[in-house]
């Protein structure tokens, strides 16, 4: 057996307090929280499934629920991934922006 003292861990220092990244175009924000996320992603699909399905119906009458299904989703999710959601996110950040220039001011 071993005869050496054993060390004992020490405990690890506290970080330091953390400041925003900044980027050459300012501070990085920071994140919303999960429910304006989730309201703001609502907003965004919502009005694309409600008007996807008023235009699809026609087209898709004798089709199984599934399937029907299956090719809204197709196009709605893309479309707000790629386009609703970002630009509300920004419209969002923006009305922030704003709303916190005010008080400031």
């Amino acid at each position: 057996m071993n005869s050496t003292p054993s060390t004992t861990a020490t405990a690890p220092e506290p970080a330091a307090p953390t400041q925003a990244p900044v980027t050459s175009h300012g501070p990085v924000p920071q994140a919303l929280s999960i429910h304006v996320r989730a309201v703001i992603t609502w907003l965004a699909i919502f009005p694309l499934v409600a008007v996807g399905m008023m235009v699809v119906a026609p087209l898709t009458e004798g089709w199984h629920p599934v399937l029907r299904a299956l090719v809204l989703t197709l196009v709605v999710v893309p479309v707000a991934v790629y386009i609703v959601v970002p630009r509300l996110f920004a419209g969002y950040g923006a009305l922030l922006r704003r709303r916190n220039s005010r008080k400031t001011s």
